[in-house]
């Protein structure tokens, strides 16, 4: 189980990472001089946001109400969580394929087409929903129910089994 010590360490952690996305996310365009740099950052922010993932998950399964086999129930409860988590990894990592294709055959001019822009709002749109929808997870997940036996788990367990 998770203790309240080893929860406000995963805790910081995601925090971090989530941090971080949204320094690359904020500075990569200026950060782009020699190529090598941002690809670099795109690199380290991908590699972020999947072990943000894996730590999402690794508290999602640690929880008593995954171990008592009601992962419908957590499904369920975050299930948006982890869809955009799914989401903004794709996006994220097509437009950094993207734009380092472009920057690496023709660094000093104009790489912005549309396909490129729109992909670039829709990654920073849903980067938005991700921040929100992950943080709200992340400190949800420090909520005791999920961690002991209780009357509404009893009242999940009783419903799921008919």
């Amino acid at each position: 189980m998770l203790q309240p010590g080893n929860y406000s360490l995963v805790l910081s952690l995601q925090f971090l990472l989530l941090l971080f996305d949204l320094f690359v996310n904020s500075f990569s365009e200026l950060l782009r001089d020699p190529p090598v740099n941002q690809l670099v950052l795109f690199i380290l922010q991908d590699v972020g946001i999947l072990f943000a993932a894996i730590v999402l998950f690794l508290m999602l399964f640690n929880t008593f109400v995954f171990q008592a086999g009601l992962v419908s129930l957590l499904c369920q409860r975050f299930q948006v969580t982890v869809i955009l988590c799914a989401v903004y990894i794709a996006l994220s990592i097509s437009l950094h394929v993207w734009l380092m294709n472009l920057r690496w055959t023709g660094a000093n001019r104009f790489v912005w087409s549309d396909g490129l822009l729109a992909l670039f709002v829709l990654q920073r749109f849903v980067a938005v929903l991700y921040f929100y929808y992950y943080k709200r997870t992340a400190l949800s997940m420090g909520d005791s129910r999920f961690y002991h036996d209780s009357l509404w788990l009893r009242k999940e367990f009783a419903r799921v089994r008919g």
